[in-house]
């Protein structure tokens, strides 16, 4: 058979000198040879058709056919995706088969993510000679990884990552010339790291993440001059971590290497001082591991490094002078070491640091007020160390911050006004010395002056004069008094009427009133009520009633307004409709609950206020950034917004509202990318939550029917009527899907909504087409924080709400999918304003 294969071949490249052989009448022997072809061709098409399936064009090689058959009989499939392999063969390589591309006959990419596939993959799919691509993550598949993938000489990228994989890795991968990306991460893999893969010397991806590996870290790798990304976290890696970084006997070799993390294993020794030949790593982490010794000042070379984190070991000394160097870090997390009081000098010239995290060291001495001039700190964390002293005036500077904390030290004197009124004292306890950030902890007032002795006593006429004095200034007191109660009942007249003026003002706003700024006047002794909650600013009533007020948007519940009071600061005022709010008794119980709400990925609610003719204003901090919807779809392509931006907000979301759902037991039932909002930093801030406990039943179904126009109601809410935690994880999964794809949930995909149109996309397995461009810039490095993203956002969109997951258990995949770059130990108010809209 294998010469009828040769002969058939023959005919079909040189067709042409065939036939000019056979009808050229000079050369009469080549008629018998035309005989002989045509019979051979015959043959072949009626006694070998098993060796090449044809139909229509389509052409898959025998051996191909076999492999994919027993490749078939291996996998358990209980949903039947692979109903369309039939025994015929027929339309394998053309779009036929699911998850099956062909070239020439040849199967070059298999990929079944995501397809709830058990068993076992059989070694037969060495079979596959021209195969690329395998992909089948995020699946159960079980048993080894087959030795015969080493064999595939084509092969460019492995991805079996989220099984459930045993045994050890094949060291037959390493034969493969053109592999480069390898991903293994999470399953149940043991064994050691084959010293081998390092031959395959285009491989630029590794991810071993999240398995049961043990034994050392393969010198091999840390020579590797392909290597861009190094994942070997969350395994039982033991010995030193190796000292060959960049070594090599070839001087024009350049390491490429980005993304190190080898963190969460047994790993012992000193970090090694290699490390500074690695001029691309831009993240490092050996975290949580028991490396001990100082930290090499060769690691100040790496003026690309973004996140460093040895948090969790045994790490002494200081920071080297060299760390100065490192302009382009932004995370330096070191909690948990034995680092001394000289780690604080180096920092001061790291302009572009936002996390600091030295927590649970032995840093002593006082705080330098240089740290006061890094602008750009976010959080800061220095609690549990020995530091003494007062806190510099200069962190009054440092108005980014989200979170601080120098709680357990040996701090003394009078906490920053800026920084007692923006963190509540957990963030300052366990220091005896420490006053003035609470009211339990007042500062002691100076000691007053004593009076200086004259010398000699008063005389009759000193006395008599001093009597006068005194009778004087009583009776100009006095006068003052009565002067103020004239003012008073004057103006008490005219309070009415200045609030009716403010009332007709917003009246007007809500029937469409432009959003040009307005005057609104009122008097102070009107008959309203206002009650301040915990905040840094204070007014009066009279303070919110004179303010400038401009429309920021409606919304089903009220108006939203900016309002500049006279001082020049500014807050937002939601002003409530007052036919749809509950009577004055029940509301005011409600608010009095929502008002004593607090956690960082939520907005705090800080005054409200009672007119005398029934108007309700809610008082939030304005913040101008204005909402996640506003900060996504209404920016120009020159403003682009990072993964590690787009994760940040959607961790905050999911914070925010596992807060709401498990302390405070309030639903939100209106989770919209337009109620989320930034504040400087990006942190989101869930606003307009239990503002439903203030209205009435009908109103509330008005808010759910708005929600649904706009793409974010779980289907179940067009016949329950009432919201509840799942409802709002489908909200949660849809504003997710929202920051991944950049694509506005109400605008039209195909006749489909979000949730659909992604679920569709990906079933076409075309996942790549669903991520925002700006996204798939960085894709070589997180593709997989993409990918697993984008899998638990379609996991909160299922329209089963019994196959949603709860919110802890989606923040608990977000942490693994993108671990935190630095513990955040304090917690603040919420700084945003309100929402825009419903």
């Amino acid at each position: 058979m294998g010469h009828l294969n040769q002969i058939f071949t023959g005919f079909n490249r040189y067709p042409f000198e065939i036939f000019h052989c056979i009808f050229n009448k000079k050369k009469e022997k080549w008629k018998s040879v035309f005989h002989l072809f045509l019979s051979l061709y015959l043959i072949i098409c009626f006694i070998e058709p098993v060796s090449s399936q044809t139909w229509d064009g389509v052409i898959v090689t025998q051996a191909d056919f076999q492999a994919l058959q027993a490749f078939k009989q291996g996998l358990i499939d209980p949903k039947g995706f692979l109903r369309s392999w039939n025994d015929s063969g027929y339309e394998a390589c053309s779009g036929g088969w699911i998850g099956i591309k062909c070239a020439q006959g040849q199967v070059i990419v298999l990929q079944l993510p995501w397809k709830d596939l058990g068993g076992q993959i059989t070694e037969k799919i060495g079979q596959l000679q021209a195969l690329r691509k395998l992909s089948l993550h995020d699946n159960h598949i079980g048993g080894s990884i087959p030795q015969a993938l080493g064999f595939l000489p084509n092969l460019r990228g492995v991805q079996l990552f989220n099984n459930r994989f045993s045994g050890s890795i094949p060291p037959s991968l390493g034969s493969c010339p053109l592999l480069q990306t390898l991903d293994l991460s999470h399953n149940s893999l043991t064994g050691t790291i084959p010293e081998s893969l390092a031959n395959s010397t285009k491989l630029y991806r590794l991810n071993l993440s999240l398995n049961s590996l043990s034994g050392s870290i393969p010198l091999s790798l840390t020579r590797s001059p392909s290597l861009m990304f190094l994942a070997l976290q969350y395994n039982n890696l033991s010995g030193s971590v190796p000292d060959s970084w960049g070594n090599t006997h070839k001087s024009d070799f350049f390491f490429k290497l980005q993304y190190l993390a080898l963190d969460h294993n047994f790993l012992s020794g000193r970090i090694p001082a290699s490390l500074g030949k690695l001029s691309e790593l831009q993240e490092i982490s050996l975290s949580h591991n028991k490396i001990s010794g100082v930290m090499p000042s060769d690691l100040g070379r790496l003026s690309r490094l973004r996140i460093l984190d040895f948090s969790y070991n045994a790490i002494n000394g200081s920071l080297p002078a060299s760390f100065s160097n490192l302009s382009s870090l932004v995370s330096l997390t070191l909690e948990s070491n034995n680092l001394d009081d000289q780690i604080l000098d180096s920092l001061y010239k790291l302009h572009n640091l936002s996390v600091l995290n030295l927590k649970r060291n032995q840093i002593s001495g006082h705080i330098p007020s240089t740290i006061g001039n890094i602008s750009t700190l976010t959080i800061l964390d220095l609690s549990q160390n020995k530091l003494s002293g007062e806190i510099p005036a200069s962190f009054s500077n440092l108005k980014s911050l989200s979170s601080f904390n120098v709680s357990y030290n040996n701090l003394s004197g009078p906490v920053p006004t800026s920084l007692a009124r923006k963190f509540n004292a957990s963030s300052f306890v366990g220091n005896i010395q420490l006053c003035g950030y609470s009211g339990s902890t007042p500062c002691p007032s100076p000691p007053a002056e004593k009076p200086k002795s004259r010398g000699r006593k008063l005389s009759t006429k000193d006395i008599i004069l001093i009597g006068a004095g005194a009778l004087l200034i009583v009776l100009l007191i006095i006068v003052c008094i009565l002067m103020c109660c004239l003012i008073r009942k004057r103006t008490a007249s005219k309070a009415e009427d200045g609030q009716a003026t403010a009332s007709a003002t917003a009246a007007r706003g809500e029937k469409g009133a432009p959003s040009a700024a307005g005057e609104v006047e009122a008097g102070g002794e009107n008959g309203g009520k206002l009650v301040h909650f915990d905040g840094p600013l204070m007014f009066t009533a009279d303070d919110l009633l004179c303010a400038t007020a401009e429309i920021m948007g409606k919304s089903t519940y009220g108006t939203v307004y900016k309002a500049t009071l006279e001082d020049g600061s500014q807050v937002a005022v939601k002003r409530l409709r007052e036919k749809i709010t509950k009577g004055q008794r029940e509301f005011e119980s409600e608010v009095s609950l929502l008002g004593k709400i607090r956690h960082p990925n939520l907005l705090a609610l800080r005054a409200y206020y009672l007119g005398p003719k029934g108007e309700k204003l809610l008082v939030f901090d304005y913040m101008p950034h204005g909402s996640l919807a506003t900060f996504l779809h209404a920016r120009g392509p020159e403003t682009p917004i990072d993964w590690p931006t787009r994760m940040k907000i959607i961790k905050g979301m999911t914070r925010g509202l596992l807060h709401l759902h498990s302390n405070e037991n309030i639903i939100h039932g209106n989770l919209t990318s337009s109620n989320v909002l930034l504040d400087d930093n990006t942190n989101a801030k869930i606003s307009d939550f239990g503002l439903s406990r203030l209205m009435t039943a009908a109103a509330n179904v008005n808010v759910i029917a708005t929600a649904g126009a706009l793409g974010y109601r779980a289907p179940e809410l067009s016949k329950l009527k009432k919201a509840n935690t799942k409802t709002d994880v489908y909200s949660l999964g849809v504003t997710i899907l929202e920051l991944l794809t950049g694509k506005s949930p109400g605008e039209p995909l195909n006749g489909a909504e979000l949730p659909q149109w992604v679920a569709s996309i990906v079933k076409e397995e075309w996942t790549n087409e669903v991520f925002d461009l700006e996204l798939m810039r960085d894709a070589p490095t997180i593709g997989d924080e993409l990918l697993n993203t984008l899998k638990l956002a379609l996991h909160c969109v299922d329209p089963s709400p019994s196959a949603r997951p709860e919110v802890l258990q989606v923040l608990q995949q977000l942490e693994e999918i993108r671990p935190e770059a630095a513990t955040t130990a304090a917690t603040s108010s919420g700084d945003a304003g309100p929402s825009t809209s419903e």
